[in-house]
């Protein structure tokens, strides 16, 4: 398909939600990556500037965001609660209301998102998981109906160049490439982008995956990898939980490796990332209640049910097992 192609998108029905709307918030999942605030912040740069006289606002309930994306335009208008306890509700990358971190109940929900795992929890669902990211969803939605510029080009080419692991994952087709270069046309500097995703790394971030790696380990005859950080691996470190974003993918580099886990022991309860090279982890994820693609998933364990970091590592293995993802 080619980048300018239409799908058989509810264009109308979505403008008609926008323009009746007396206000829209637009939400991205908690501890979000790139492609959930690109995504939300060019649904909310085309939505602002071409609606002046309409309240909206960009939140996210997690109260640390992933500095290295401040250069993304409106970034300093993401808000940490909602001042419009009415009006519609556009979510953005989050494959389930409970990955929202906000009560929207009763509201007018458009649900955008790319994954495969998402329960298609809203009044529109635009879910797309033959995409590679949320905002290529939201660009294929939102090009039929408004005019793409510079900021929100910028956005969504930085949320589409972080799924796709600057354009190195499965998921990259032809299609992808079309759709960065309409991104490009309309005035995105991919030097500048990259630059912020490469250059601007805190120590934090440094001395937290010196830590992860000093964990690594290998099961299954060395086809698995897992790695973890503690509680206080964390605070020694001055991490914090953007800092950890891409240390599964050291694990799942290792030549010999098809499944990588990471697992952070977090003050809410154990965070687990799972990678692949090509089988499905989305299984194991959504047999502890999470969910997400084919090659990358994960879930949230609270405490409350009683799994330590071993434990938690010796059943990801068990179910890894019990599914025969390596045959």
């Amino acid at each position: 398909m080619e980048s300018g192609a239409a799908l058989p998108l509810p264009y109308e029905e979505v403008q008609n939600k926008i323009e009746s709307a007396q206000s829209i918030t637009i939400l991205s999942h908690i501890n979000p990556d790139a492609d959930a605030l690109g995504t939300a912040l060019g649904i909310y740069h085309i939505l602002s500037s071409n609606h002046k006289g309409k309240k909206i606002e960009v939140v996210n309930a997690s109260k640390v965001l992933p500095r290295y994306l401040d250069f993304l335009p409106h970034y300093q208008k993401i808000k940490h609660k909602m001042d419009y306890e009415k009006g519609l509700v556009i979510t953005c990358d989050s494959g389930s209301l409970d990955r929202l971190g906000f009560d929207v109940s009763g509201r007018e929900l458009i649900n955008i998102d790319h994954h495969q795992s998402n329960t298609n929890y809203g009044s529109i669902n635009v879910v797309l998981p033959e995409l590679a990211a949320s905002s290529q969803v939201a660009y294929m939605l939102f090009k039929e109906l408004y005019p793409l510029d510079q900021p929100a080009a910028t956005c969504f080419y930085t949320a589409l160049l972080s799924d796709t692991r600057y354009f190195t994952t499965s998921s990259v087709t032809a299609e992808v490439l079309d759709v960065a270069k309409a991104f490009v046309e309309a005035g995105v500097d991919p030097a500048f982008v990259s630059e912020n995703f490469t250059q601007r790394k805190p120590l934090g971030a440094f001395r937290i995956l010196q830590r992860a790696l000093a964990s690594l380990s290998l099961h299954q005859e060395a086809r698995v990898a897992s790695l973890f950080v503690t509680k206080e691996d964390i605070a020694a470190s001055g991490a914090t939980v953007p800092d950890m974003d891409g240390i599964v993918d050291y694990g799942k580099s290792l030549a010999t490796v098809e499944i990588a886990c990471f697992v952070m022991e977090l003050e809410e309860g154990l965070r687990i990332s799972l990678r692949s090279k090509s089988v499905d982890v989305s299984k194991v994820a959504k047999a502890f209640g999470g969910g997400g693609h084919k090659v990358a998933a994960g879930f949230m364990i609270p405490y409350r049910e009683g799994y330590t970091i071993d434990r938690m590592i010796q059943s990801i293995l068990k179910k890894i097992e019990e599914y025969r993802l390596l045959g």
